[in-house]
């Protein structure tokens, strides 16, 4: 996402996230040397924040941000960083956010348990501060997280995912820690339930929609909101919905050929037909329509919060999120 955007969402809580960054960078520190090392190399890989942005938003569209609202946003954004440095290893990525990636630097056991250190220090922050209900979100994310990657390598694998795994994918994958930060920024400030799903769905639909669009930039974009290269889910063999919808409308030997291209090595000429089938059969139309409707479910789930700076720029985030062209 765009620097200048960000800081436009952010301007209602401009001081609250200078002390969350400071809170967090001290929430990082070890006795271990190399441990630290690492760390300070991390926080030099600035990101956009969005994810303590959304809990520290949330929290403030119901109420006053506090204490506990900062150990919040520290926990989401170590399970972040964290669920970074592994996806890094995994997919054996030599850059992180313009800089080398830790296991470039560093090699794959340092850039794990570097990854199991932030999740661990993120656990402890909470049960040191008795926020039980903060690890019982956290748990269910991670494993979401986990089951939802899983499913999306069964499913490349086989190259026969479907529009309903598809969503199960997405949503587990990003959604689910969207859903944690609005979800957690809610409980860190009521005890109102419904106010707190209501906080909880905005997060999950917000996420989904945040999906579709990235997934449509693969197609039709210079960049995606992600910052992957446009063809990077075809080059990984991942079926997204703009593919899938076109799948639906295509004969099963348009169908058959697809996939044939998608087993080998995609070549410029493969992706350009690839885009140009996807198009013909309005797979783009299709998914953006989607990605509206989940948008438009996110702005009713915080429709009747009292209107504020705070709550405006939480509905500017999900117009963005829909409206973004690269």
């Amino acid at each position: 996402m765009n620097d200048l955007k960000i800081k436009g969402f952010t301007n209602p809580i401009r001081k609250e996230l200078e002390i969350f960054q400071s809170r967090f960078s001290y929430s990082m520190k070890s006795k271990v040397s190399l441990v630290d090392l690492v760390a300070k190399y991390i926080l030099r890989q600035k990101g956009k924040k969005i994810r303590p942005t959304l809990v520290l938003l949330s929290a403030k569209t119901i109420g006053e941000i506090n204490e506990s609202t900062y150990r919040a946003a520290i926990l989401v954004e170590l399970l972040h960083t964290a669920t970074l440095i592994h996806d890094d290893v995994v997919d054996n990525s030599e850059t992180r956010r313009g800089l080398p990636s830790i296991n470039a630097i560093w090699k794959n056991k340092v850039a794990v348990l570097m990854g199991d250190y932030l999740l661990s220090r993120g656990l402890m922050l909470s049960v040191e501060n008795n926020d039980f209900n903060f690890l019982r979100v956290i748990t269910d994310t991670v494993k979401r997280m986990s089951e939802g990657e899983l499913l999306q390598i069964q499913k490349t694998r086989k190259l026969n995912n479907d529009e309903e795994t598809y969503f199960k994918i997405i949503s587990d994958k990003t959604a689910s820690l969207f859903s944690t930060c609005t979800q957690v920024g809610a409980l860190s400030v009521t005890n109102d339930l419904k106010l707190i799903e209501n906080f909880k769905k905005f997060g999950e639909y917000l996420g989904i929609a945040f999906q579709i669009k990235d997934d449509i930039l693969d197609f039709d974009g210079k960049m995606s909101i992600i910052g992957k290269p446009v063809g990077a889910d075809l080059k990984d063999k991942k079926l997204t919905l703009p593919l899938i919808a076109a799948f639906t409308k295509a004969s099963e030997s348009e169908v058959k050929e697809i996939k044939k291209r998608l087993k080998g090595e995609i070549k410029s000429r493969d992706f350009k037909f690839i885009v140009d089938f996807v198009k013909r059969y309005n797979g783009i139309d299709y998914s953006l329509n989607k990605a509206k409707e989940f948008s438009q479910k996110a702005l009713n789930c915080i429709n009747e919060c009292k209107d504020s700076e705070s709550k405006q720029a939480l509905v500017e985030l999900v117009n963005f999120v829909i409206e973004r062209k690269n």
